[in-house]
């Protein structure tokens, strides 16, 4: 609401506002663009009108909501779901993203996976099994290797992570 906001107090009545993208149907002044990324910066946003780096929001807008946002990840591969979603090639989608961010699309798509793990571990409504399930991974065994790889821990110490803190919450 914050970006939408902005825009209106400099006049703009003609946008569109998505997660992540703008865009301005109607003559926008120098001036208001000066001030309007002045104001973002405030806010700790940032505008980005280079072609990549829009791209390359889009397509980290995509995972994000995909992996954290949606009761159900799409039955496709995700690089089909993300190749779909920004109707670009994921070859060329991945290739981009690499060179800008130093690591590879996958990569980034298995972070993301690895801090939803921990959020549902902490959240402790579904077990392990159900978490390998609703995240895809083809067994509770890949999911602890992967976990473990990333976080050096296991899931199950993690797990344990949490209720050590509460106890010792309790005890002061």
């Amino acid at each position: 609401m914050l970006v939408k906001d902005e825009l209106q107090k400099l006049g703009v009545k003609n946008m569109i506002v998505e997660l992540g993208v703008v865009e301005i149907l109607e003559e926008f002044s120098e001036k208001q663009r000066a001030k309007f990324e002045e104001n973002l910066k405030k806010a700790g946003l940032e505008l980005l009108d280079d072609k990549k780096s829009i791209l390359i929001e889009k397509i980290k807008n995509v995972v994000i909501e995909m992996i954290h946002y949606s009761d159900e990840l799409p039955k496709v591969n995700y690089s089909d779901y993300i190749s779909e979603k920004l109707d670009l090639n994921y070859t060329y989608l991945a290739s981009i993203f690499s060179e800008v961010n130093g690591i590879t699309l996958q990569q980034f798509i298995i972070l993301h996976k690895i801090e939803r793990v921990k959020e549902l571990l902490i959240y402790d409504e579904l077990n392990l099994t159900e978490i390998a399930y609703k995240l895809h991974y083809s067994s509770v065994a890949h999911l602890s290797n992967q976990f473990k790889r990333i976080t050096g821990l296991t899931p199950t110490f993690y797990k344990g992570l949490k209720n050590k803190r509460k106890q010792n919450l309790e005890n002061l």
